[in-house]
């Protein structure tokens, strides 16, 4: 991949019904139904609605063969009411009901995790070489039949790999990690191949975004070697709701889209799948957007690894860089004073404000400890608050020969290239970059690299500017247009700019705060791990995650599952600290860690007793 250049990433193309996927076609939009298989007409209207919202693709989930076979009649439905979109059978744990779905759907997606081996369940086990081999065989056997089935009805295949649900054998060898996931992948690949079987898309997700950006590049690397091409889906599993599943989304899924890496996205969100949609459709648009950007050149051998992520070191300036958290700067230049300090008091309630830029504004008249004002407007009376100075690089001079304990520098990438020397001389100044380029993980990466290579070790912080009325497009611009960067740990901090004033700075101090924690960089509130749902969940996902969200979003730093079914919810769950998984119409286990505590509650009941439970460990 290109470190600082949009460029897609070049895959072979996939036949899946009258709409290709990879190759030179565009970037494909999916959702899923929540429906249950079995029953045609909702599923069907449930489908037309995900079609109209702009989906290429719809996948149902396929519990056994019924469920299978009854896709043919959802098919022929959706046919009759004019729609030609491909439907995908989503299977898990039954490789018969993956044969059925074959000769009625356009593609089926399998889980390497459960189609042959057994459910993970977290037991080691331990094989010689052979014994290891022959477990391959045994996938080879069972997986080569479906194979044939899909040639002959012209049926794509999706191996899709779950963080969540990884077999036992898997976690064994490899362990709970991204290798392990991308030798699951490729165990499939392989007889794929040697099958001459090419009608294959590829996916591997998690809920963590990091782990699922270093596995996605780890696979293309994988496949690179043993010259595959597969196109990629793309998706972060169990995103949740609201601010944070839309932020977690685009964090995670517009770092590769970034680096060119992707051919099909879904973003996975616990509400009406046709929502999932328009949110899929930004980011996708916003990101392809770039291509043919001005060229962005950065160091053609920089001393960083996107499959091994260290970060970049940084000498620590007050609390900013060094091994600190990264900060976030409240960007309230143009606003009033009693709107700043409305803001500022609102903010507080929520999340642990460092530093409030003011601009041009007097410090005596806000309400804060930690305030930056412009160079110019410096006030040196007020005393009794940490007021800092902005400079600008024509302040250069004026910034090298102050003694400010804590000063900000805020420059481009092109204005720190023809002032290198001057800014490697400073020190206990933070720089504030900002970027005039479409291609804001481009242009900020290289500028992140270049410092490294040129062993500047002052922190960098990224200062965004945008212009947008709406809260939804902000989040998938900020979040996507940061994913890279902070996921491999390059900058220190964040400044975040609006110009529409229909966006309050507390709003936006939320999608700062919200973003670093789904960069998994600095935890301030719940950590909700939440599924969509799909034809397998059966309680209210949406309410009970109202309810939720209602009794525990106090509880800064815990992190709570709610899983719809047990296919990835114990493994998804995996660092969460309690569980909610459903186990059968209407009941539902709950979790301590991976450990089922309480088995089979009936739902009414469900989550009051998750609440107890958290109460009995000392969490509440």
């Amino acid at each position: 991949m290109d470190l600082y250049n949009y460029k897609r990433r070049k895959s072979s193309e996939v036949k899946i019904g009258n709409t290709p996927l990879g190759g030179d076609n565009p970037i494909r939009l999916q959702s899923m139904t929540n429906t249950s298989t079995l029953d045609t007409g909702a599923s069907v209207a449930q489908i037309i609605k995900i079609i109209e919202n702009g989906a290429d693709y719809v996948r149902l989930t396929a519990q056994g063969e019924r469920e299978s076979v009854n896709l043919a009649n959802i098919r022929q439905a959706v046919r009759d009411a004019g729609y030609d979109t491909p439907l995908v059978a989503d299977i898990h744990f039954n490789p018969k009901a993956a044969d059925a779905a074959a000769l009625n759907v356009e593609k089926v997606r399998i889980n390497p995790g459960n189609y042959v081996d057994s459910a993970r369940t977290f037991k080691s086990l331990e094989y010689t070489d052979e014994e290891y081999l022959q477990e391959i065989e045994k996938i080879r056997v069972r997986f080569v039949p479906f194979i044939n089935l899909c040639k002959e009805n012209n049926t794509a295949i999706r191996i899709g790999v779950n963080h969540g649900s990884l077999s036992d054998r898997i976690m064994s060898r490899y362990g709970d990690t991204p290798e392990g996931m991308v030798e699951s992948c490729m165990e499939f690949l392989r007889i794929s191949v040697a099958e001459q079987f090419y009608n294959v898309v590829i996916s591997i997700k998690a809920s963590n975004t990091v782990v699922m950006v270093r596995t996605v590049r780890l696979l293309v690397k994988a496949m690179e070697k043993e010259g595959m091409t597969f196109p990629l889906h793309l998706g972060v599993t169990e995103a949740g709701e609201g601010e944070d599943g839309r932020i977690k989304s685009a964090l995670g899924i517009g770092a590769l889209l970034s680096d060119g890496i992707g051919d099909t996205i879904r973003v996975s969100l616990s509400e009406a799948p046709q929502l999932e949609v328009p949110v899929a459709a930004k980011l996708v648009n916003y990101i392809t957007s770039r291509a043919n950007h001005p060229e962005i050149e950065g160091p053609s051998d920089p001393l960083y690894d996107p499959y091994n992520i260290t970060g970049r070191d940084t000498s620590p300036v007050n609390n900013i860089g060094g091994s600190h958290l990264p900060v976030v700067i409240a960007d309230m230049s143009n606003h009033i004073i009693e709107d700043i300090n409305s803001n500022i008091k609102e903010s507080l309630l929520k999340y642990p404000l460092d530093y409030v830029y003011i601009g041009n504004h007097s410090a005596d008249d806000v309400d804060f400890e930690n305030i930056i004002v412009n160079y110019n407007n410096f006030d040196t009376h007020c005393s009794e608050k940490n007021i800092y100075r902005l400079y600008n690089v024509k302040q250069l001079n004026e910034l090298r020969e102050s003694n400010d304990d804590l000063s900000f520098l805020s420059l481009t990438y092109d204005d720190y290239k023809s002032h290198r020397a001057e800014i490697a001389s400073l020190k206990k100044c933070v720089l504030v970059a900002k970027s005039g380029n479409i291609n804001i993980p481009g242009e900020l990466r290289a500028f992140a690299l270049t410092l490294e290579k040129d062993a500047v070790t002052l922190p960098l912080i990224y200062h965004g500017n945008y212009n947008e009325p709406n809260i939804e497009n902000l989040q998938v611009k900020y979040a996507s247009d940061l994913g890279s960067c902070l996921i491999d740990r390059l900058i220190n901090g964040l400044s975040l700019h609006n110009d529409n004033d229909r966006i309050s700075p507390a709003t936006l101090v939320s999608l700062e705060f919200s973003t670093l924690q789904a960069a998994r960089l600095r935890i301030t509130k719940t950590e909700y791990i939440s599924c969509p749902g799909c034809g397998r969940t059966l309680f209210d996902l949406e309410s009970t995650i109202a309810k939720v969200k209602h009794a525990t979003s106090h509880l800064t730093g815990l992190k709570i599952g709610i899983m719809g079914c047990i296919v990835n919810g114990p493994g998804e769950m995996a660092d969460a600290d309690y569980g909610y998984v459903g186990a059968g119409r209407g009941k539902i286990s709950l979790y301590k860690n991976k450990e089922c505590v309480e088995k089979n509650i009936p739902e009414a009941e469900a989550v009051d007793k998750l609440i107890e439970l958290i109460k009995k460990y000392g969490d509440m």
